[in-house]
């Protein structure tokens, strides 16, 4: 598997990195919102840019483009998804935003720590840090399996349709330092703004 493609793809049975205590980037995007042949070109450039890394020898300057190469593409994946209006876009209902906002807040300080969070047409971006229980923190597929099940069974209810809601696999990015915390938080709420939207759902701690 490309060691950028988790950080990358959403796609099924990802390895996800969740050391305890740790605070959490995680983005969810809805199942159907990026067209086929952006994704085809999104994840060409990943192997474009994990071939060139191939040929670093130095393990330091590796690690450095390997961080480097996974947030620039990041950056193009959450582009792409801010410019797909063709797509699914059920977020963008009032009703179900609401709903989702809720189910956000409902979750802090019973398995996370909810800092931050913005609701977009076709995704969401969440920050958190999942709670501590005996000797490990709530993982992050029981805090994801509880949240998409409930938001997706209740958007399809409101929006009277059938079918997955959520792409399967969510990205998500341990928090590396206070720095990195602060850029990452401010990206979530900024992220409305630079997509031209409406930031009433965007909240921060």
């Amino acid at each position: 598997m490309s060691r950028l493609s988790y950080k990358l793809y959403y796609q099924r049975n990802l390895p996800h990195f969740q050391p305890s205590g740790a605070t959490l980037f995680i983005t969810l995007r809805l199942a159907g919102s990026l067209p086929k042949e952006v994704m085809l070109l999104l994840e060409e450039d990943a192997r474009t840019k994990e071939a060139e890394i191939e040929l670093i020898t130095d393990p330091q300057l590796q690690k450095q483009a390997v961080t480097q190469a996974q947030e620039q593409l990041f950056n193009k994946w959450d582009a792409a998804l801010d410019a797909a209006k063709q797509s699914a876009r059920w977020l963008a209902n009032p009703e179900v935003a609401e709903m989702v906002c809720e189910a956000l807040h409902y979750r802090d300080q019973r398995v996370y720590s909810l800092d931050a969070y913005c609701v977009m047409p076709n995704h969401i971006h969440l920050v958190c840090t999942p709670l501590e229980k005996q000797d490990s923190s709530v993982s992050i597929s029981e805090i994801m399996q509880s949240l998409k099940g409930y938001t997706g069974h209740q958007a399809n209810k409101i929006l009277g349709r059938q079918g997955t809601f959520w792409q399967h696999e969510s990205y998500d990015h341990v928090v590396r330092d206070e720095a990195d915390y602060q850029r990452i938080v401010q990206y979530v709420l900024d992220n409305p703004v630079r997509a031209g939207l409406d930031a009433r759902w965007v909240y921060s701690k």
